[in-house]
Parts: structure tokens; C-alpha cells; sequence
């Protein structure tokens, strides 16, 4: 994805070929699926650690399903990844050196693969093209989250989503609990009454820091931000967007709707250094629901201090964990079967596009993300955001990622409230 085009058949590949054709050749042709036509190619964008992950659990979540395409920005993630997936996947991973992609329109490359399905894992800034490109290709989707990192991005999102609708495809984002069975059966008792009428609820992802790649000389700017993703909004939307979504999603979800408005705080405390790019290491917001419900929100990375993930809300007759207890008028603790989330999001994806019923999660998931990014704008200025200001914001990061080359890019002055404009 350097703006250079292509496929690794056209880059450099003859090592690359010359290990694959002895794997391909070990594995013939004949591949087994059930269901004969029902078979399923997905296309992986995104060929990291989670990407990766998500490429694996896919497959095992439901039979005949192959990964059938590979795209990243760079190359050795590409080979890294296509080694994993045929070493764990054996023949249910039918990539060939021919459909794996490097460059900056990798995506564009899986997406006209020939796959059915297409799974988007890489970094969250350009979530919103790929999708967009997707869904006009007529692709079924699972992708990660975030969904966007500003509000025209979520914009393109919700558009694109509605498109989906009318073409019948499928969406499934990575906001797993969503498909957890845990939270699924305790957050219906909260919805029948559990805890009574909710009055607050808090919710935190605090944790230590996480890997950085230091820089090379062989890397240009835009290289080492793209490989250092979680340390620039333009690409990840910062912590609070990137990680803490998950627990504003669980409560978004067990409020029914989305804030009103919110007002946040943060900063950056530990890691100052250049290296960590210039997003914050913490932020704490107040997010208002209708009824004036208010959620307490607190994200943290930093080594060495007391770590919390996990949500809590308060209701008139009890207290609940969405994860799995509640605790008041109704006493409940789940124990049923809890299979895992991360493989069941797509197993339930691929039953309903089976079923001739796809789901569609593109606007919970927006607004979730959405959620998040207007509790960064508030921290960033300390400003109070109100949902309409954020929906309709002109903040634009997405043209950022639009025809991206290897080249100089300076990273962005680091927020300061007061001083930083809202837009």
C-alpha cells in the first residue's frame, strides 16, 4: 500500500514463492467443504496480530470457510501472516503468493479477489474507505473496531451501512461482547427491570502500556506512523476510541441509546516521549444520557498503576456488572455456556448470511464509535460536546488516509485543552 500497486507476484517474490510452492504442492487441490456452494472466501485486510487473529477465528467459527486473499500496507506483514495462517489453518487457508497484496490499495485488490466476505483489520483511519469499497462491491463485512477516528469518517460509515441494508449484505463488528452470552443474558434483565430504573453507571479500561516499534532508517514518516498506529489519532482515534470503546459500547448498548452530551479530561503524563506519537496516556469523561443519567468514563496506559476493565450500572432497586451478575431486587449470577465471543461474532455472521437474514450492526457500532470520539474532542479542547456537535462536525481525518504515499509527514502537536479549537 505505497501507492506502488500490488500483489507480492510483482514485488520481489521469488523466496517468497519458493517456500509457498512446496506447502501447496504438499497440499493439492482437492479441498472439502460442507455445503458444497455454500462455501465462503474471505479476504483478510489488515494483516497484523489482531487480523490475523480474527482470519483464524473466522475459519473455526463455522465449516466451509477459507481464507482466500491477503492485503497489507507492507509487505513482510503480508508473508508474516501467510505463513501463520497456512501453518495453522492447513487447507482451509487457499491464499496464493498471487493474492496477496501490498500497498496502500491492497484493499482494493482483496476486495476484487473474488471473496464473498471480507474481513477489515487494519489500522482504524482507514476503516471508512474500505468499508465504503466493500459494501459498493457487493462484500458481505466483519470488521474490527473502531469503525471511524472523526466524524466524517463515521459519516461515511452510517452512509455505507444504509447501502448494505438495501443490498442485503452482511455487517459484524469486533465489539464481541455484543455476542456474548454473558452479557447478552444480563443485560436483557437489566432491560426487563432488574435493577429498576437506571440513575448512573461507570465504566473503565485501565491498563499498562503497549508495544511500540522503534524507528528505522529504511522507514520514511508516514512508514513509521503507519507501523506505530495506536500513537496518532489520524490513524487509531487515540485510546479512549481505539481500546475504550468496548466498555462504552456495553453501556450505550445497556442505556438503549447514545449521550446527549458529555464533558472529558486528559493528558499525557508518562508517555511524552516522541516515540508515543501524540496521543494522550488518560482520559476521564462524564457522558450525559437522556433522563440525565450520568456515566462516568476513565481510560488509562500506564505502567505501574492499578489496572480496572470491566463496566458497572446503578440502578433504583440494585447494582449489575454486564459481564455476569446483578445484584439488588433480583439476584443473578450467569453460569450457562459461554463460548467464545471472538469466534462466535463471526459464526453468528456467517449463520444469518446463510440464513438469507444478514445481520447488520453498522450503526451500533458507528455510534459507539462516535461516543468515543466526541469524549476525545471534549478532552482534547475542553469544550462540552453535545451529540449533534460531534454527528456534524467538519473534523475531516479520513482525507488523510486517501491516496497515501511512503514519504516526510510531521506528527501533529499534541492537544491542548483551552488552546486546541473544536471543530
Amino acid at each position: 500500500m505505497d501507492g506502488t500497486s500490488g500483489d507480492l507476484a510483482r514485488m520481489d517474490r521469488r523466496e517468497f514463492l519458493r517456500a509457498a510452492v512446496g506447502a501447496f504442492g504438499a497440499l493439492g487441490t482437492n479441498f472439502a467443504y460442507a455445503n458444497g456452494s455454500d462455501r465462503i472466501r474471505v479476504g483478510l485486510i489488515g494483516c497484523g496480530g489482531r487480523g490475523t487473529g480474527a482470519a483464524m477465528d473466522c475459519v473455526r467459527s463455522s465449516e466451509g470457510v477459507e481464507i482466500y486473499a491477503l492485503g497489507d500496507a507492507f509487505r513482510d506483514r503480508v508473508e508474516g501472516c501467510f505463513n501463520r495462517l497456512r501453518n495453522e489453518l492447513k487447507e482451509k487457508c487457499t491464499a496464493t503468493p498471487e493474492r496477496c497484496f501490498a500497498g496502500f490499495d491492497a484493499y482494493l485488490h482483496v476486495i476484487h479477489s473474488g471473496v464473498d466476505l471480507v474481513i477489515l483489520a487494519e489500522p482504524p483511519g482507514f476503516r471508512p474507505i474500505s468499508f465504503k469499497a466493500a459494501i459498493e462491491a457487493g462484500k458481505h463485512v466483519f470488521m474490527e473496531k473502531p469503525v471511524a477516528v472523526c466524524p466524517t469518517g463515521v459519516r461515511m460509515v452510517l452512509e455505507a451501512g444504509e447501502l448494505a441494508t438495501r443490498k442485503g449484505l452482511g455487517v459484524v463488528a469486533g465489539t464481541q461482547r455484543r455476542h456474548q452470552a454473558s452479557y447478552i443474558e444480563t443485560i436483557k434483565r437489566i432491560h426487563d427491570g432488574a435493577i429498576g430504573q437506571i440513575v448512573a453507571a461507570q465504566c473503565y479500561w485501565n491498563q499498562g502500556g503497549l508495544w511500540n516499534h522503534g524507528r528505522r532508517p529504511e522507514w520514511s514518516d508516514v512508514e513509521w506512523q503507519v507501523r506505530n498506529w495506536l500513537y496518532f489519532t489520524w490513524l487509531s482515534g487515540d485510546h479512549i476510541v481505539e481500546q475504550h470503546i468496548h466498555n462504552l459500547d456495553v453501556l450505550n448498548w445497556v442505556m438503549g441509546t447514545h449521550p446527549e452530551r458529555c464533558i472529558g479530561m486528559g493528558g499525557r503524563q508518562v508517555r511524552t516521549d516522541p516515540a508515543f506519537g501524540h496521543i494522550y496516556d488518560h482520559f476521564a469523561v462524564e457522558y450525559v444520557y437522556p433522563g440525565d443519567v450520568r456515566v462516568l468514563s476513565m481510560c488509562r496506559q500506564m505502567d505501574g498503576c492499578a489496572n480496572r476493565v470491566g463496566e458497572r450500572v446503578v440502578g433504583t432497586e440494585g447494582v449489575a456488572d454486564p459481564s455476569g451478575w446483578i445484584r439488588g431486587k433480583v439476584n443473578y449470577r450467569f453460569e450457562g455456556p459461554n463460548p467464545n465471543p471472538y469466534v462466535q461474532e463471526h459464526a453468528d455472521l456467517i449463520a444469518s448470511i446463510r440464513a438469507g437474514k444478514p445481520l447488520n450492526e453498522t450503526r451500533q457500532v458507528a455510534e459507539s464509535t462516535l461516543t468515543a470520539i466526541m469524549g476525545r474532542m471534549s478532552a482534547y479542547t475542553g469544550k462540552e460536546v453535545t451529540w449533534e456537535q460531534a454527528l456534524n462536525s467538519k473534523l475531516n481525518l479520513v482525507e488523510r488516509c486517501m491516496n497515501l504515499k511512503l514519504g516526510p509527514m510531521e506528527v501533529d502537536p499534541v492537544a491542548i485543552p483551552g488552546k486546541t479549537p473544536l471543530i
